[in-house]
């Protein structure tokens, strides 16, 4: 079909494939725990084989009180046989390798006998269940009908999904209404299909954002800095930025931020072309200023809506008209004595000053 081979193009034209790491997932979904009972999770960006992902929730589906764990994968596995394999099988085989598929598991068993569910159970499953493990007809791109056919079962979609897609992924989980917790770069956040999302408190940013190591195919090529190849031979690159982005309700979401510098005019200058003022660091919000101001991107990690309201962002002037003033051309930056300044997020306090 045409339009399964263009799916396929733009998704091995672009850089796309990064694994990631156990310890960030379980750092990340230790606060989600409550979400996730009688739900179907979907992971569909998520080769069995070797997302940590479907490890994780494979290993917790029990004591999360899952439904049903579903999983897809486009295209085979560009780094089986490496050490973030799951199963360590023993034949091509049983890898299903070079196929897309898709695994579905309402059940984990401690098929062991060890008193515990943990990876070996659920190797025992992959292995002994051959129901469980079964190929796509389709290219297992999450635009495929097949794959959205498995989204409109899910309650939950939990993954990594290709950055350079991120705008098309999260237009699907928005068109579907689905819950979701998924790992992006926190310059989406300015990105014009995005912000009306954040600012509109559709979408907001869960507990880890930073640097992470992710593991990438063998393909990838080496780079003189973030990039390392460990002793097993797998190549890892650092990603700057890093942050989940979600819909589920969390408490860091409701936890007001302790401000305790005091304005002057002095300290926060004005922007010649926004009724604001500039904040260059999230921690220098000031504790009795009620007007306008424009802050980091990173303040998104702490925003909390009974807090502060959003009104906008410089990125593309995405901003109301209130806050421009007028007689200037270029709203993509904020401007101090005509000097260019980082983008910014507009905010504004809640209620009304004492």
């Amino acid at each position: 079909m045409a339009g399964n081979s263009n799916l396929h193009m733009s998704r091995s034209d672009k850089a796309d494939e990064f694994y990631t790491q156990l310890p960030l997932i379980e750092n990340e979904l230790k606060h989600y725990k409550g979400h996730f009972k009688d739900k179907v999770v979907f992971c569909n960006c998520d080769d069995p084989y070797e997302s940590n992902f479907f490890k994780y929730f494979a290993i917790n589906f029990n004591s999360l009180g899952l439904k049903k764990l579903i999983a897809t994968c486009y295209i085979g596995s560009p780094i089986a046989n490496t050490q973030l394999s799951l199963f360590d099988y023993e034949s091509a085989e049983d890898k299903t390798t070079k196929a897309p598929h898709k695994i579905e598991i309402t059940e984990v068993k401690d098929e062991t006998g060890d008193g515990r569910v943990g990876l070996a159970d659920v190797e025992y499953l992959l292995r002994n269940k051959k129901n469980a493990l079964t190929r796509l007809d389709d290219d297992g791109d999450f635009r495929s009908a097949e794959c959205i056919e498995l989204l409109k079962q899910a309650d939950i979609v939990v993954t990594n999904p290709p950055f350079s897609l991120f705008r098309e992924y999260m237009a699907q989980l928005m068109e579907y209404k689905k819950n979701f917790l998924i790992v992006g770069n926190q310059n989406a956040i300015t990105y014009l299909e995005i912000f009306p999302l954040i600012r509109d408190n559709k979408v907001w940013l869960g507990y880890n954002n930073g640097h992470f190591w992710f593991a990438v195919p063998d393909t990838y090529e080496e780079k003189a800095t973030d990039f390392k190849i460990d002793e097993n031979g797998q190549k890892w690159r650092r990603m700057g930025n890093i942050c989940f982005f979600t819909n589920l309700d969390i408490e860091k979401r409701h936890e007001d931020m302790t401000l305790f510098r005091m304005y002057s005019p002095e300290v926060y200058p004005k922007y010649d072309n926004y009724d604001a003022i500039e904040v260059g660091k999230t921690a220098d919000i000031p504790c009795d200023y009620y007007g306008v101001m424009g802050v980091p991107v990173t303040f998104m990690q702490y925003y909390n809506p009974n807090q502060f309201e959003i009104l906008g962002t410089s990125a593309n002037g995405q901003v109301s008209e209130s806050v421009k003033i007028s007689g200037f051309k270029i709203y993509n930056n904020p401007f101090i004595a005509g000097v260019p300044k980082y983008q910014r997020v507009f905010i504004r306090r809640t209620g009304v000053a004492p």
